[in-house]
């Protein structure tokens, strides 16, 4: 019977299956890294806002505690995103003709909410609750970084699943005194690795229980 293929047809068949194994690996590896990706992450990517709001300026400069803003933090799932009534209780003292807090002054005489671009905003399908992780012992830097060096407002952690996992998992390396949660540049009083598991029993933090995919997918 007559040979239908030439021989290269053996080689060519075998340079085509590598490939499309080589085409597929790098598709996967670029879909990975455009998921991790400050396009998409919006990590260390200042956030453009109705007013230029700095957190560098009113936390470090000014030393303002951050729950002075975010007044829900210590009782509630949601930080808060405070209303104009918190911006004038300063500027209508200070800065009043400002022409940068046009938009403040506007929205404290129509009573409409300025429209915030949120910065940290997870997925619907994720919940989240910040009274837990303070009265655990997580501070605010731990998931939003350096607050007090930010002149505009970006993102310090991508928040994915693993993210949170690797704290999930070992919450001693993050836990600081509850009085310590909104120090900005905390530096534990003794070694970490010794007053971590030490807080984490104090505070009764279940391990266990924190890999549990209930505790944020309910």
């Amino acid at each position: 019977m007559a040979q239908l293929f030439h021989r290269s047809s053996n080689t060519l068949s075998k340079v085509s299956i590598f490939a499309v194994l080589f085409l597929i690996a790098g598709a996967l590896a670029f879909l990975y890294a455009y998921h991790n990706s400050d396009y998409m992450t919006y990590v260390d990517v200042p956030r453009e806002q109705p007013v230029q709001f700095t957190h560098e300026h009113h936390v470090a400069g000014l030393g303002i505690d951050c729950r002075y803003c975010h007044t829900s933090v210590e009782k509630s799932s949601f930080a808060g995103i405070p209303p104009t009534e918190t911006c004038m209780s300063c500027h209508s003292q200070v800065w009043t003709n400002a022409a940068i807090l046009a938009p403040i002054r506007e929205s404290f005489r129509t009573g409409i909410p300025v429209k915030w671009t949120r910065v940290h905003d997870l997925p619907d399908y994720v919940f989240f609750n910040h009274s837990i992780h303070v009265a655990k012992g997580i501070g605010c830097e731990s998931c939003h970084g350096r607050v007090d060096k930010m002149p505009l407002m970006w993102k310090a952690n991508t928040l994915y699943m693993q993210w949170c996992l690797s704290c999930h998992r070992d919450p001693a390396k993050n836990i600081r005194p509850r009085d310590q949660i909104v120090t900005m540049g905390y530096k534990p009083a003794e070694d970490q690795a010794v007053l971590g598991p030490k807080l984490v029993n104090e505070y009764h933090v279940n391990v266990k229980q924190l890999t549990n995919c209930s505790i944020c997918h309910r």
